[in-house]
Protein backbone atom coordinates (compact mmCIF):
# COMPACT_ATOMS: atom_id res chain seq x y z
CA UNK A 1 0.00 0.00 0.00
CA UNK A 2 3.03 2.05 0.22
CA UNK A 3 6.30 2.29 -1.59
CA UNK A 4 9.08 4.92 -1.10
CA UNK A 5 11.57 5.45 -4.07
CA UNK A 6 14.75 6.60 -3.70
CA UNK A 7 17.20 8.58 -6.44
CA UNK A 8 19.86 10.88 -6.90
CA UNK A 9 22.72 7.90 -5.54
CA UNK A 10 26.02 7.98 -8.18
CA UNK A 11 29.68 8.37 -8.03
CA UNK A 12 30.63 11.47 -7.40
CA UNK A 13 34.54 12.62 -6.35
CA UNK A 14 35.60 13.54 -2.85
CA UNK A 15 34.35 16.94 -2.01
CA UNK A 16 31.68 16.77 -3.85
CA UNK A 17 27.96 16.67 -4.12
CA UNK A 18 25.03 14.86 -4.68
CA UNK A 19 21.02 15.66 -3.69
CA UNK A 20 19.05 12.66 -2.66
CA UNK A 21 15.20 12.10 -3.07
CA UNK A 22 12.57 9.65 -1.58
CA UNK A 23 8.88 9.93 -2.69
CA UNK A 24 6.41 7.83 -0.91
CA UNK A 25 3.34 7.20 -2.91
CA UNK A 26 0.37 5.17 -2.16
CA UNK A 27 -2.45 5.01 0.81
CA UNK A 28 -0.95 7.86 2.62
CA UNK A 29 -3.23 9.56 5.14
CA UNK A 30 -0.15 11.51 6.53
CA UNK A 31 3.69 11.12 7.63
CA UNK A 32 5.19 10.96 10.51
CA UNK A 33 8.89 11.13 10.92
CA UNK A 34 11.05 10.52 8.00
CA UNK A 35 14.48 9.61 7.67
CA UNK A 36 17.87 8.93 5.66
CA UNK A 37 19.97 5.78 6.76
CA UNK A 38 22.85 4.05 5.61
CA UNK A 39 24.87 0.84 4.77
CA UNK A 40 28.00 0.27 4.27
CA UNK A 41 29.56 -2.93 2.82
CA UNK A 42 30.16 -5.38 5.52
CA UNK A 43 28.62 -3.06 8.43
CA UNK A 44 25.56 -2.30 9.70
CA UNK A 45 22.31 -0.11 8.60
CA UNK A 46 23.28 3.29 10.78
CA UNK A 47 20.92 6.29 10.74
CA UNK A 48 22.20 9.50 8.87
CA UNK A 49 19.48 12.35 9.53
CA UNK A 50 16.09 12.36 10.67
CA UNK A 51 12.97 15.21 9.98
CA UNK A 52 10.02 15.45 12.10
CA UNK A 53 6.54 16.18 10.35
CA UNK A 54 7.02 19.77 11.89
CA UNK A 55 10.96 20.09 10.50
CA UNK A 56 12.69 19.40 13.40
CA UNK A 57 16.18 17.62 12.27
CA UNK A 58 18.73 15.21 14.01
CA UNK A 59 21.92 14.55 12.39
CA UNK A 60 24.33 11.80 13.17
CA UNK A 61 27.44 13.13 14.16
CA UNK A 62 29.88 12.04 11.06
CA UNK A 63 27.45 14.01 9.10
CA UNK A 64 26.81 17.04 10.78
CA UNK A 65 27.93 20.43 9.28
CA UNK A 66 27.81 18.89 5.89
CA UNK A 67 24.52 16.79 5.26
CA UNK A 68 20.48 18.89 5.19
CA UNK A 69 17.60 16.91 5.26
CA UNK A 70 14.53 18.39 4.42
CA UNK A 71 11.03 17.68 3.30
CA UNK A 72 8.27 18.68 1.34
CA UNK A 73 4.86 17.52 2.85
CA UNK A 74 2.66 18.36 -0.31
CA UNK A 75 4.60 16.32 -2.31
CA UNK A 76 5.07 13.23 0.31
CA UNK A 77 9.13 13.59 -0.47
CA UNK A 78 12.22 13.75 1.73
CA UNK A 79 15.34 15.14 0.91
CA UNK A 80 19.38 15.00 1.57
CA UNK A 81 21.43 17.19 0.46
CA UNK A 82 25.14 15.72 0.88
CA UNK A 83 28.10 18.23 0.39
CA UNK A 84 31.78 17.79 1.30
CA UNK A 85 31.69 14.26 0.38
CA UNK A 86 34.05 11.46 1.57
CA UNK A 87 34.99 8.04 1.02
CA UNK A 88 33.59 7.38 4.30
CA UNK A 89 30.16 8.15 2.93
CA UNK A 90 29.97 5.02 0.33
CA UNK A 91 27.28 3.39 1.21
CA UNK A 92 23.39 2.48 0.12
CA UNK A 93 21.13 5.22 1.54
CA UNK A 94 17.90 3.88 2.54
CA UNK A 95 14.92 6.21 2.94
CA UNK A 96 12.45 5.12 6.09
CA UNK A 97 9.19 6.67 6.85
CA UNK A 98 6.77 6.47 9.23
CA UNK A 99 3.28 6.34 7.12
CA UNK A 100 -0.39 6.37 8.37
CA UNK A 101 -2.36 4.69 5.43
CA UNK A 102 -6.08 5.75 4.39
CA UNK A 103 -8.04 3.99 7.04
CA UNK A 104 -5.63 3.23 9.20
CA UNK A 105 -5.29 4.79 12.75
CA UNK A 106 -1.52 4.08 13.69
CA UNK A 107 1.85 4.86 11.60
CA UNK A 108 3.91 1.65 9.93
CA UNK A 109 7.40 1.92 9.27
CA UNK A 110 8.59 1.48 5.69
CA UNK A 111 11.62 1.23 3.93
CA UNK A 112 12.69 2.33 0.21
CA UNK A 113 14.82 -0.30 -2.12
CA UNK A 114 17.99 1.86 -1.29
CA UNK A 115 20.31 4.02 -3.54
CA UNK A 116 23.95 3.67 -3.93
CA UNK A 117 26.51 6.53 -2.95
CA UNK A 118 30.00 5.73 -4.19
CA UNK A 119 32.69 8.53 -3.27
CA UNK A 120 36.05 7.52 -4.97
CA UNK A 121 38.66 9.35 -6.68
Amino acid sequence: QVQLVESGGGLVQPGGSLRLSCVASGSIFSINAMAWYRQAPGKQRDLVASITEGGSTDYADSVKGRFTISRDNAKNTVYLQMNSLKFDDTAVYYCNADVVVMGWGYPTNHWGQGTQVTVSS
